[in-house]
């Protein structure tokens, strides 16, 4: 009796779980599409993505389609921000989607950082603030009653790009930025820490900009000595 006992528990427990996954992949499925509804519509491939009102941490996670993009998620509720790291944490995604609480008005960025911004009620959030941390071309992706609504922000007439190794085919060596000035702050890192050796060739070669990406020539080589053979590879950054 108590072996049957045992066997119809664990059955009943079975079938619990055989029911349940169908809903979790359902679920996740739903999250999924969304989330590839909003970058296709957004036109986002790659960076930085902040979804505010992140709830759950459901569709933060599924905002990170691939290796492409890292997601930081806004909430103002505690209970929504411990259940959404526990999620994320649950696919073993944390660092590269990440939640933190959000308090007062203003978004935690600088100016011209973030690619996407994803949110289904900004709060007290206003749009201004929202164009402040996209950078140039970025995109705000907020629902407004049954839709969205896709807003970018324009790329200044006054920022300038340095197409060539001298600038321009010309070889000018002067650029038409009216923006560009002394450092004032870090916006973004990005490897090798290091460079090979300061004794031979540059290990960065070689770098230009356009249309908000830089492209650049660099060796990722050993470092243990210089005569190790090189690995010279060209990178693309969005910058």
């Amino acid at each position: 009796m108590k072996n049957g006992g045992l066997i119809s528990q664990i059955i009943a427990l079975l079938l619990a779980v055989l029911c349940i996954l169908p809903v979790a992949r359902a679920q996740r499925s739903k999250q999924d599409k969304t989330a590839q509804a909003i970058l296709d519509a957004a036109g986002i491939k790659g960076g930085l993505i902040v979804h505010i009102g992140c709830g759950d941490g459901k569709l933060t996670v599924a905002l990170r389609a691939n290796d492409s993009y890292i997601v930081h998620g806004l909430e103002r509720k505690v209970k929504n921000i411990e259940l959404a790291r526990k999620h994320i944490r649950s696919l073993k995604l944390y660092g590269k989607v990440s939640v933190e609480q959000l308090k007062g008005n203003g978004l935690p960025y600088v100016d011209n950082l973030v690619n996407l911004v994803v949110s289904e009620d900004l709060g007290k959030v206003t749009m201004d603030e929202v164009m402040r941390v996209l950078c140039p071309n970025g995109v705000a992706y907020i629902k407004k009653g049954l839709g969205w609504k896709k807003s970018v922000k324009p790329r200044p007439k006054e920022m300038g790009e340095w197409t060539h190794y001298l600038h321009d085919p010309q070889g000018t060596m002067v650029g038409k930025d009216m923006i560009v000035g002394l450092p004032r702050r870090l916006q973004w890192v990005g490897g090798p820490k290091w460079l090979r050796n300061h004794d031979f060739m540059a290990s960065l070669n070689a770098l230009v900009s356009s249309n908000g990406r830089i492209f650049y020539i660099i060796d990722e080589g050993l470092r243990n000595h210089i005569y190790l053979p090189a690995r010279w590879k060209v990178v693309a950054r969005d910058a």
